[in-house]
């Protein structure tokens, strides 16, 4: 490397580079510098660089040793953020000169592209969008650089108000003094920002779009002033941009609430916020999933058990819930002492205390554990009305939920046989891409570091041990154990988190529970908190939308629809569905006086599998004429063999008929 391709600087320092390689240059050099001297594609490539974990301006000269990456676009989730960061502020720019007068607040890169909130009194249009789009592209093309300044704070804020951007003056005024005051520049306009940023507009591209505009208030603060807010997507090619639109699409043909109405599934509604009512077909559903899952615990050793909705505070205070999720529990004064003392009852938010109080009852010996307890629980949590959405986010909800108690020697047997159950179930359900996690200790946590050092590393040696690669998430346990969570991957790419298992050490020394070991002394054991499919309603609500609410057979809320031809068939109609609902089919008769070809379209947006259609001469001949959904062609059956048929091709992946099913 040439002294022309380096600033020169007596002073040097040492990069160690991912592969492990240190190469030293002069202090000053900056990343770019670096990726010039690997490599003429390399440099071409780069977009920023990673400093010691630190996504950094590519630009930024180098003053000490560190490891140092140079980032791509083939590092997606780096270069999707900086895309979409970027994107952020060519909008901005864009709106402001499009609409003069216009402020500019907060805008950074989410989950899927990104957003800016601005604040203009009159409400940007359909039409706006577009304009503003077009905008951005040419600004794109321009390849203006962006480049990096230190502003004095005091100087920032009057010149921020000077110019009418009371906002961003404010941003400043409550950063901590500590803070250095950066802006970047592409061309002649600029933004406060802390950065980083591609080395120019170009490399943004042109895959993105403006999706939408919402209302949004400054800070999320309901006091103050409402604000506009531009959403956007952007991702590295045109090929990912045509993806996600195609996905968005797809997810509103998709959208639960509106297949839960055009199937007659349920509803929910003001009078009662956040809860569900469940339809005949619906409910069908339901049941269906719940007897499924009941089968599997039946033939995995749980023994099923069924706890109450409230309970006195004292419980959930010794618990650590009413501190640490209190917020999130709803809360129902009892009584009034004669010296204004309260008396309050929690309504449960989750099972796990009321399962303590049962082990709790009687002795317990070393030799009743591993005890699998699980409940269908009935559960309600205070979210945000904000926050409600269909039935994937509700107040009320039923959790398929289970409790082992077990030594600490049985934890990695226990986690074993939950990972093959878990992934068993999954598989049954039509879930073949799951990614697992390990969520870690939180801030906000009962228990010291040195039990929460023994629960992490349980369950990522219990991880190990069964051939589950895992990523780390950092601060999203439970406020009493760490937890492996699967993410499940639907038909259209989206991922929806699901089961987890959480090791608790906490509890059962909280609330007091013990059994006697082989050394004839009292010992805690060990809790797993499991749950395989989480929130019932939840999970319905996801596969609605992953099968398009198209079920297999045997979890279809209606499996069989006979429909005639003629009026002269309805009475072997009705033979037909009788023998159909003795052989245990879920069942519709449909003899109304309309055209075949209208009852097969209404029940196809039904999403009915299997329609039998008979006239007069299936009446005579005893057959059936079989047309499954989505397909035009028939097929002519024997009734007795169609019944057989579809008796066993609606049988579940577990046999659940030894199980209570009653409604």
């Amino acid at each position: 490397m040439s002294s022309a391709e380096v600033p020169v600087s007596s002073a040097q320092v040492a990069i160690t580079l991912p592969d492990g390689s240190v190469r030293t240059y002069a202090q000053g050099t900056t990343g770019a510098d670096v990726a010039a001297s690997i490599a003429k594609s390399l440099a071409k490539a780069a977009l920023a660089v990673k400093i010691d974990g630190v996504v950094r301006d590519l630009a930024l000269p180098l003053q000490a040793d560190c490891n140092l990456a140079i980032i791509t676009d083939k590092n997606e989730a780096d270069a999707l953020d900086l895309i979409r960061h970027d994107a952020a502020h060519i909008m901005a720019e864009a709106v402001q000169e499009l609409y003069p007068g216009t402020q500019v607040t907060i805008g950074p890169a989410i989950a899927t592209g990104f957003y800016y909130d601005f604040a203009r009194d009159t409400p940007f249009t359909p039409d706006d969008l577009v304009k503003i789009e077009k905008r951005m592209h040419e600004i794109v093309d321009e390849n203006r650089p962006f480049t990096r300044e230190e502003w004095d704070r005091t100087e920032a804020i009057e010149h921020f108000k000077s110019i009418g951007e009371k906002y961003k003056a404010q941003i400043i005024e409550d950063l901590p003094a500590s803070e250095t005051i950066t802006i970047y520049r592409q061309g002649k306009w600029y933004d406060l920002c802390r950065g980083p940023h591609l080395p120019s507009t170009s490399r943004v591209g042109h895959a993105f779009k403006l999706m939408k505009v919402a209302g949004a208030y400054w800070r999320g603060d309901a006091k103050n002033a409402m604000l506009q807010r531009i959403y956007g997507t952007a991702w590295r090619t045109e090929k990912e941009l045509a993806e996600h639109l195609h996905q968005i699409e797809e997810a509103e043909k998709r959208d639960h609430r509106k297949l839960g109405r055009e199937m007659d599934l349920f509803h929910v509604q003001e009078e009662a916020t956040g809860s569900v009512f469940w339809h005949p077909k619906g409910w069908a559903l339901y049941r269906s999933l719940e007897n499924y899952i009941r089968a599997k615990l039946v033939t995995a050793g749980y023994v099923e058990v069924r706890t109450p909705q409230l309970y006195d505070s004292s419980l959930f205070k010794a618990s650590g819930h009413w501190d640490l999720y209190g917020d999130n529990m709803f809360k129902v004064r009892e009584s009034v002492a004669e010296d204004g003392t309260e008396k309050f009852l929690g309504v449960k938010p989750m099972n796990c205390p009321a399962h303590v109080q049962i082990f709790r009852q009687g002795l317990k010996s070393y030799r009743d554990l591993p005890l699998r307890m699980a409940e269908f629980g009935n559960c309600h949590r205070n979210e945000p009305s904000g926050a409600l959405h269909g039935i994937l986010r509700v107040r009320n909800f039923t959790q398929d939920d289970a409790h082992i108690f077990c030594t600490e020697d049985q934890v990695g047997s226990e986690a074993k046989e939950y990972f093959a159950l878990q992934l068993g179930v999954y598989k049954d359900l039509g879930f073949d891409k799951i990614a697992v996690k390990l969520a870690l200790r939180p801030d906000n946590r009962l228990g010291d570091d040195a039990t929460w050092d023994k629960a992490e590393e349980s369950l990522r040696v219990a991880l190990r041990a069964n051939g589950l690669e895992f990523e780390e998430l950092p601060g999203e346990g439970a406020f009493y154990g760490p937890k492996v969570e699967f993410h499940l991957t639907d038909a259209i790419g989206r991922s929806w988190q699901c089961g987890t298992l959480q090791l608790d050490f906490q509890l059962p020394e909280r609330l007091d529970a013990s059994y006697i070991g082989q050394d004839g002394a009292k010992h805690r054991p060990v809790m797993l908190h499991r749950a395989i499919l989480g929130s019932l309603e939840r999970f319905i609500g996801m596969m609605i939308e992953h099968y398009a609410g198209k079920f297999p057979l045997w979890l279809a809320p209606t499996q069989v629809t006979v429909a005639t031809i003629v009026s002269d068939a309805d009475s072997y109609a009705e033979q037909v569905a009788a023998k159909l609902r003795r052989a245990g089919l879920r069942v519709e008769l449909d003899t109304r006086n309309e055209k075949i070809n209208l009852k097969v379209r209404e029940h196809s947006l039904q999403k009915v599998p299997v329609m039998l259609v008979v006239g007069a001469r299936e009446a005579e001949q005893g057959t059936v004429a079989m047309r499954r959904l989505g397909s035009n062609a028939q097929e002519i059956l024997a009734l007795d063999a169609a019944i057989a048929n579809l008796s066993e091709e609606a049988r579940p992946p577990a046999d659940a008929s030894s199980t209570d099913s009653a409604f």
